[in-house]
């Protein structure tokens, strides 16, 4: 894959997570008695909350996703959702909703890159929590990513 290709799935990605947040804000609208519409549509102009960090996992690439999928699936509001597996690449991506911010409402987008050979022979986790911001700023994906790699139980890198 060549760095075009990269830099377009990488915006595929974002879009696809600014309208997950929308639709997980407007379900959330429509459960609390408000317009579902109308607060997907004020959710699409939110400013984004966005923290991107990379945690080693002294763990074989297998295990490091293992370990990556059972974090996610114990934080997810939805199922973990496999995006990318290469062949011949020890490199797989992965996503999940999670609430972060007061008692959990705000919905939290959160993508993990796995690869293989890592320090020491470990594993790299790239975590990226992606939250739309109200008029208080809770900073939800900055505290998903750092909770999360917490979780993971590796060393941050960044």
């Amino acid at each position: 894959m060549d760095a075009d290709e990269e830099q377009m799935l990488a915006e595929d990605r974002i879009l696809a997570e600014d309208r997950i947040l929308a639709e997980e804000l407007a379900a959330l609208g429509a459960a609390s008695g408000g317009s579902g519409r109308l607060t997907g549509l004020v959710a699409r102009l939110m400013r984004k909350n966005v923290h991107e960090t990379d945690v080693h996992l002294p763990l074989p690439f297998d295990e490091a996703v293992r370990r990556v999928v059972a974090v996610f699936e114990g934080e997810g509001r939805r199922p973990v959702e496999f995006l990318a597996a290469e062949p011949g690449r020890d490199r797989v991506l992965l996503r999940v909703v999670t609430g972060g911010g007061v008692a959990g409402l705000n919905p939290v987008v959160v993508t993990a890159r796995v690869t293989a050979g890592g320090e020491a022979g470990g594993s790299t986790v790239r975590l990226r929590a992606a939250a739309k911001e109200g008029l208080v700023r809770q900073r939800a994906g900055e505290r998903t990513a750092a909770r999360l790699a917490a979780s993971l139980g590796g060393r941050p890198n960044g």
